[in-house]
C-alpha cells in the first residue's frame, strides 16, 4: 500500500519502521519544523525526519500544514492510498484527511473516547489509571473523534513513569497499526460514546510543578507522568530542583508542615505531604547541575532534618 507518513517524535518511529518491514511504500514523510535545543539552542530535526533521512524517504515540514498549498501538492502527487499519523503535533485539513482511498488513519496511546488530546499518556498516569491501551481510529477533523478501527489494552506496571510506557505503547501501537491497515478496506467502523469522552491537554512547564499538601501517592503520580518532560519540581533555598524518580512511603508520620524534610536517608529524602505521608526522593536534577542521587545533593547542599522544599 503507498502511504504519506504523518509523524515527529520518538514514539512515531517503531510505526514508520514496521509500516516499512511489512512491504509497505511509505512515498512520503510529513513532520514538524526543525526546533531550537538545548542550552545552545541548536535547530534540531524531529526524530521521524532523521530516520526519513537516514531512509532516503522525501520529508516536508509545513510549519502550519493547514496553510501550506504546497504541502498539499506534495501530497497529491504521490497519490497515496492511505495517510497514517502517530503524534504529529498539527491539526490536519479535510483537504488531506480525505483525500486517500482509504482517507487517514491515527494511532493514539489511549483507550478512545478516553484521554483525547496532545498527552494521553501523562493524564493517565497522573489520573492514577492502572490500565490504558491504545486506538486505531479513522481522522475526521474533530479531535480524536472518529470511527474506531481496532483496539489493545494495556496493563501499566507499578512505578512506570510516561517514558518508559510511551516507548512500550509505540512499539505494541506499531503492531497493531499494521494488522490494522491489512484489515482497512473490509474492517467495521465503531461508533465513539462521546458521552464518556475525557481529556488530555497538551502538558505545560507548570503542570510540573509540586503541591505538597497533596498526599506522597498524588506526588509520585506527578513524578511519573511528567518524567522526562516537563519534569516535576520543587525548589530549595530558591534554587529549582527536578525530580526524577522517587517512591511513595505509606507511613504516616507527625510534621509540622507540608514539604518539611523529615529524614535523610542513603536511599534519598523524606518529604512530608498531605495525610501524614511521606514521598521518598531518590533521583534530583538541581538547577544547573546534572542529574544525581537526591542523598549526594543533599551533603552538598547542607541539608538537614526540618529543612524544607516550597
Amino acid at each position: 500500500m503507498k502511504i504519506v507518513f504523518f509523524g515527529s517524535p520518538s514514539p512515531a518511529l517503531p510505526s514508520l519502521k514496521k509500516l516499512l518491514e511489512s512491504g509497505h511504500k511509505v512515498g512520503l514523510v510529513v513532520t514538524q519544523p526543525d526546533r531550537p535545543k538545548g542550552r545552545g539552542k541548536r535547530l534540531t530535526p524531529p526524530p521521524v525526519k532523521k530516520l526519513a533521512m537516514e531512509l532516503d524517504i522525501p520529508c516536508i515540514q509545513p510549519d502550519k500544514i493547514r496553510k501550506d498549498p504546497s504541502a498539499l501538492q506534495a501530497i497529491q502527487n504521490i497519490q497515496p492510498d492511505l495517510i497514517v499519523v502517530v503524534a504529529y503535533g498539527q491539526i490536519i485539513p479535510a483537504s488531506i484527511i480525505y483525500l486517500p482511498k482509504y482517507n487517514s488513519v491515527n494511532l493514539h496511546f489511549s483507550l478512545l473516547p478516553k484521554y483525547r488530546g496532545a498527552s494521553p499518556v501523562q493524564w493517565t498516569l497522573l489520573r492514577g489509571e492502572n490500565k490504558t491501551g491504545l486506538t486505531i481510529f479513522e481522522l475526521n477533523e474533530k479531535m480524536d473523534e472518529g470511527d474506531i478501527l481496532s483496539q489493545e489494552g494495556v496493563d501499566i506496571y507499578p512505578g512506570e513513569n510516561a517514558s518508559e510506557l510511551e516507548a512500550r505503547l509505540a512499539k505494541m501501537g506499531a503492531a497493531l497499526l499494521v494488522k490494522t491497515i491489512s484489515q482497512v478496506d473490509k474492517i467495521k467502523h465503531v461508533k465513539q460514546d462521546h458521552s464518556q469522552a475525557t481529556y488530555a491537554p497538551k502538558v505545560k512547564k507548570e503542570d510540573g510543578r509540586i503541591d505538597w499538601t497533596k498526599d506522597a501517592l498524588y506526588i509520585d503520580r506527578q513524578v511519573r507522568a511528567f518524567y522526562p518532560w516537563p519534569s516535576a519540581f520543587a525548589f530549595f533555598k530558591e534554587r529549582r530542583i527536578k525530580i526524577y524518580k522517587g517512591t511513595e512511603r505509606g507511613k504516616s508520620v507527625a510534621c509540622s508542615s507540608h514539604g518539611e524534610i523529615h529524614g535523610i536517608k542513603k536511599e534519598g529524602l523524606e518529604v512530608c505531604c498531605d495525610a501524614q505521608s511521606v514521598y521518598l526522593i531518590q533521583r534530583i536534577q538541581p538547577e544547573n547541575k546534572k542529574e544525581m542521587d537526591a542523598y549526594a545533593f543533599s551533603l552538598g547542599a547542607g541539608m538537614k532534618v526540618g529543612d524544607k522544599f516550597t
